[in-house]
């Protein structure tokens, strides 16, 4: 059990990833653009932050698509999903940064043994070389990704199936009311009070009034500590 400053007690802790443990926002927008932009379609950083940043790649993609009347075949789809996750892997590879105290606080609960896992929607192919850089590869049990799910954020799937998979590594050992979120987005908290989850929600990319969702929220993850 860890008891955090603000009081809140969990036994386990499921992380976002984008905005949560790394500032890849700007880079997935970036991605997004010299996919789109050859096609005559694109948003603006503006509608990225307010539509599309709770979305995984194909609800993105699809969304774009249909904004500006154009069909999308899933052929096309898969192979515009493909392109951006080479430009995102190409500009990963000169680094990126990882939140004030995040580092800090992963280490802290790895190291007293809490149940950790990621809950994503982004591509596992995006994650995986991120977490290698910031040497952090090692603390999690379970890692669900859009690779693994039909549905993007909001819809609660993705969280069910990383609590599902992280009780059962851990011989439900927790339940969902000891189940610590942290998230970033409106959409993210929505998909983990659905799931009947406890959610943390960090300042990182929406103000503390757009994320009142949330258990609880807080200014930095350093704050946690």
């Amino acid at each position: 059990m860890i008891v955090f400053p603000n009081g809140i007690q969990a036994e386990a802790v499921i992380f976002d990833f984008d905005g949560v443990i790394v500032d890849t926002e700007p880079i997935h927008y970036a991605a997004f653009q010299r996919v789109l932009e050859p096609l005559g379609l694109h948003f603006t950083w503006e509608e990225y932050v307010e539509t599309y940043i709770g979305f995984d790649d194909r609800d993105a993609f699809r969304h774009v698509f249909s904004s500006h009347g154009t069909k999308l075949s899933t052929e096309e789809l898969h192979a515009l999903i493909e392109q951006k996750a080479l430009f995102f892997a190409e500009v990963i590879r000169s680094g990126v940064s990882a939140y004030p105290g995040v580092l800090d606080l992963i280490s802290h609960l790895h190291k007293h043994k809490s149940p950790l896992a990621i809950c994503s929607g982004a591509l596992r192919s995006d994650i995986d070389p991120i977490l290698s850089m910031l040497g952090i590869s090692d603390c999690f049990d379970v890692i669900v990704t859009a690779d693994d799910v039909a549905a993007s954020k909001p819809d609660p799937e993705c969280y069910q199936l990383t609590f599902q998979r992280l009780q059962s590594a851990h011989q439900h050992s927790f339940t969902k009311d000891s189940t610590l979120v942290i998230e970033d987005t409106p959409a993210g908290i929505s998909a983990a009070k659905a799931a009947g989850l406890t959610v943390c929600a960090v300042t990182n990319s929406y103000p503390a009034a757009r994320l009142d969702q949330a258990t609880f929220v807080t200014e930095s993850l350093s704050l946690l500590l």
